[in-house]
């Protein structure tokens, strides 16, 4: 895509200005280190624009804070304070799913999923967010906790121009084929291999 000017333009019968505020379904997997970091940078940009950003993280524990938590969370703040942005937020499967007000627990991590999932889809169908991060969505996939082809018919066919990004390892396949950007991350190298552990700054 040389100069930001496609290979080819579809004969689809959009405008180039149709197709430019197309809805994007994004994928984030491999085994590489990053896939999360890179969506919250994408919805870091859809802040900026004054979208409405809905994250929720279906694997991490709720003792496990992770630096970008923090840093929308005081996003969402400015926005709610000073309308700067967009407004922001969070839900984390590990400490019980925020509109639930229930304690989250070890006991049924997959019907905590699929209470997720659900909540997600009510959501695109009303249009309540502009941009979503799903993230480690990938996994209640692969261990077959939420059906894939319902994920993926849910996920195409959501109206308005809802942006949709999942992270996550080992993306089913089928998810990759209806996905419109998909990148793999790649492990070359990383630090822990060599024994050192996750730092501060870099990990969280």
């Amino acid at each position: 895509m040389p100069q930001g000017r496609p290979l080819t333009i579809p004969d689809d019968g959009l405008t180039t200005r149709a197709r430019r505020n197309a809805p994007v379904l994004a994928v984030h997997t491999g085994p590489g280190k990053g896939k999360s970091t890179a969506a919250f940078g994408m919805a870091l940009r859809a802040w900026n624009q004054g979208f409405d950003i809905a994250v929720f993280q279906f694997v991490k524990s709720a003792k496990w804070r992770v630096g970008e938590e923090a840093a929308f969370r005081e996003l969402g703040k400015l926005h709610d304070e000073h309308g700067v942005g967009g407004p922001v937020q969070w839900h984390k499967m590990g400490s019980g799913w925020s509109w639930t007000r229930k304690q989250g627990s070890e006991d049924d991590h997959a019907a905590a999923a699929v209470e997720g999932w659900t909540e997600i889809t009510r959501r695109l169908a009303e249009q309540r967010h502009d941009f979503y991060v799903l993230d480690e969505f990938t996994y209640p996939l692969k261990w077959g906790w939420i059906d894939v082809d319902e994920v993926v018919s849910v996920l195409t066919s959501r109206p308005g121009t809802q942006h949709v990004v999942i992270t996550g390892r080992d993306a089913p396949q089928a998810l990759i084929d209806a996905a419109d950007l998909v990148t793999e991350m790649t492990k070359v190298k990383h630090p822990m291999d060599v024994g050192r552990k996750g730092q501060k700054g870099i990990e969280w």
